[in-house]
């Protein structure tokens, strides 16, 4: 349980590459939904840093914790347990889980996402794939590292391909121009909410009007009006991507320049096999240009629910995933989204309450 920082980053790759499952959530809980998540998850060891409130709660329950803190370059780690201070480490396999989340399904009770190295690995080459990330990036991360946009859709795709990554401990509109400008950040993504904040501050903030290489959208649909606001604004182009946690983030991307890239639209598939589902005929697939369930096949997809046999039953057909999406795929490739299919609309409400609640804790 750890903010937006590097003590984060450095104990999601420690954690990982000992061949560990990390878990991450979000440092805001309330105890309820740490309660909740800690009886979920049963942890071996939770790591946050000095002087949380999940410390005593942790304590209470019997679950080790170990406290971590960055300065001065390096990373002080004290562990409560010899257990885990001399471990045994085991290279890491790309069949081992080393990532696990949680995501809204059809009730309420959020649902387990045990998500692979293979998993992960294939995101990123996709991501990277893109946007023709490099070395030469600069991300700066502006959506929280507990959910796959920041995670994975950010943060580990510009560190696999030799870049660098700026992490603000939160978003900060007055303060998001002045660590571009610091730091040289050539890109960065966020959900609608925050494009749309920067772009009403920008002439009061004195944004510039050309820094970024390119501006990802995600998470939420974006009008295509503020596409066009910002891509005049700061001059970058805005790529539009859809992504989900099943599917380690990424499933499809509006393509960089010169490709056309088109407003509304979640642009191509992007190394993943994308189809549309009659919601009529299960398991038949739709022409061109009918409107039917999102469902997506790939190295990046999950293989299943944690211990949810009838989510499993429910969300897989014929090897295809069952996005819970409408939409269709035009004559040109491109998936345009319409709406929530069936399996969704039981916990439509509760999706919107979840991301307003997070919105306003981040």
């Amino acid at each position: 349980m750890l903010k937006n920082n590097a003590e984060f980053m450095i104990s999601f790759l420690a954690v990982t590459k000992t061949n560990s499952i990390a878990a991450p959530l979000n440092p805001d809980f309330t105890e309820e939904e740490f309660n909740f998540y800690l009886d979920d998850i049963n942890p071996s060891l939770i790591i946050t840093t000095e002087g949380h409130s999940v410390i005593s709660q942790a304590n209470t329950k019997g679950v080790p914790v170990s406290t971590v803190s960055f300065d001065n370059g390096s990373i002080d780690i004290d562990f409560q347990s010899e257990e885990y201070a001399e471990k045994d480490i085991s290279e890491p396999n790309e069949n081992n889980s080393c990532l696990f989340l949680h995501t809204s399904g059809t009730t309420s009770r959020p649902k387990g996402v045990p998500l692979k190295h293979k998993n992960l690995l294939k995101s990123l080459d996709n991501i990277i794939n893109t946007y023709n990330l490099s070395r030469e990036d600069i991300a700066l991360v502006v959506m929280p590292l507990f959910h796959v946009h920041g995670l994975i859709g950010v943060a580990l795709s510009t560190l696999a391909s030799g870049g660098q990554i700026v992490i603000p401990e939160k978003f900060s509109a007055s303060n998001f121009w002045g660590l571009q400008k610091e730091y040289n950040a050539t890109w960065y993504s966020a959900v609608p909410t925050i494009h749309q904040i920067l772009l009403i501050r920008a002439d009061q903030d004195q944004a510039p009007k050309k820094s970024f290489r390119f501006i990802r959208s995600c998470s939420a649909a974006l009008a295509p009006s503020v596409l066009v606001d910002l891509e005049e604004r700061f001059g970058a182009p805005v790529l539009e991507a859809y992504g989900m946690t099943e599917a380690s983030h990424q499933m499809s991307s509006n393509p960089m320049p010169p490709e056309e890239r088109k407003a509304g639209s979640v642009g191509k598939p992007t190394g993943v096999e994308i189809n549309i589902m009659s919601m009529e005929s299960m398991g038949d697939m739709l022409e061109t240009n009918k409107i039917g369930e999102v469902v997506i096949k790939g190295e990046n997809v999950t293989s299943g629910y944690h211990n949810n046999n009838d989510a499993n039953k429910d969300s897989y057909v014929n090897g295809w995933f069952r996005t819970g999406d409408q939409g269709f795929i035009d004559e040109d490739g491109y998936l345009n989204l319409t709406g929530k299919g069936i399996k969704e609309l039981i916990n439509r409400g509760e999706k919107k309450y979840l991301l307003l609640k997070l919105m306003l804790s981040y």
